[in-house]
């Protein structure tokens, strides 16, 4: 069996490549400016990078695609908080911090970490569970927890802590199936499930279609909160694709284009791993082409996000 691909880049659309470099660079200092494959980039210090392509006008960010969003680890997320409004106060007024509420009236936090804590393995309470919180004076760990920040092109950007390290981590997607997007990551890709975010018993094609749960939970950065119910996730390497089903009713909408253009993924067998997919009918996008010193190819995932199969050494 083909080894699992890792984790190459995310290649996003930018009226301003350099200058959103930049804020990254200034926002997570351990990453650099660099190139790759004839790309400008941000290097992330676990060998991840955000790959840039320039558009003439702002990509878009709507209707939905399966990709909502892209985050770090931080070292401690108060810190990380504290460093944001400092950049905010010395005049970046780029630093725009979102605010989480918390489903107690107006209410809303900075980070999660200042409002209840999820339970059950789910990052958040429903209104049920924060009245009964309430009640029996569960309070707020102050330490750790999730925060958002608006980057460049209308990017959503998260930062988590408290991890050994700074460094990329995730990218969030929606699903119209996340049990089934998961089983066709690891069919296809091989790619490993994430402890705690799988059913059990684990599901199968026959029974991977579960409903939408119909509570919406808090934090949230939707005042009227989020469905984190069904969640799943898989892993190439140290960076996660966890995954809630998408929240409106509308289906989502091809990547190419959007902000969140595509992932890409490594792979050391480029022409084996395309035997592969197109004997298991897997959809491409775009046949093999170079990308810089390399070749590559572009499929489509379980939702519609586009994936880049990059070849590497």
């Amino acid at each position: 069996m083909l080894p699992a691909p890792g984790f190459h880049h995310l290649h996003l659309n930018s009226v301003d490549p350099e200058a959103a470099i930049d804020f990254y660079v200034r926002r997570f200092p351990t990453s650099v400016k660099t190139r790759w494959g004839g790309h400008p980039a941000l290097g992330a210090p676990n060998d991840v990078l955000v790959l840039f392509d320039r558009v003439a006008t702002p990509p878009p960010t709507s209707p939905q695609t399966a990709i909502w969003h892209f985050g770090w680890h931080v070292p401690d997320t108060r810190r990380t908080l504290e460093a944001f409004q400092s950049q905010a106060s010395r005049g970046q007024t780029e630093v725009e911090l979102l605010p989480l509420y918390t489903g107690d009236g107006a209410g809303a936090v900075l980070v999660s970490s200042d409002t209840w804590p999820g339970t059950g393995g789910v990052l958040g309470l429903t209104k049920a569970q924060i009245a009964e919180a309430r009640a029996t004076g569960v309070q707020p760990t102050r330490t750790g927890g999730f925060g958002y920040l608006r980057g460049p092109d209308d990017a959503l950007v998260e930062y988590a802590g408290n991890h050994p390290a700074e460094r990329f981590n995730h990218v969030h997607l929606y699903h119209e199936d996340p049990f089934c997007a998961q089983l066709w990551y690891q069919r296809h890709l091989h790619a490993p499930l994430v402890a705690g975010r799988t059913p059990r018993p684990p599901a199968t094609e026959a029974d991977c279609r579960v409903p939408r749960g119909v509570d919406r939970t808090f934090p949230a950065l939707d005042r009227g909160g989020m469905f984190r119910t069904p969640s799943a996730a898989v892993a190439f390497g140290d960076v996660t694709f966890p995954s809630y089903m998408r929240q409106g009713d509308r289906p989502l909408v091809g990547t190419r284009g959007h902000l969140y253009d595509h992932v890409g993924l490594g792979v050391r067998d480029l022409d084996a791993w395309i035997a592969k997919l197109r004997d298991e009918g897997v959809t491409f996008l775009e046949e093999v082409y170079e990308l810089g010193d390399t070749r590559a190819v572009m499929i489509e995932g379980p939702s519609r996000e586009a994936l880049e199969l990059v070849e590497i050494g």
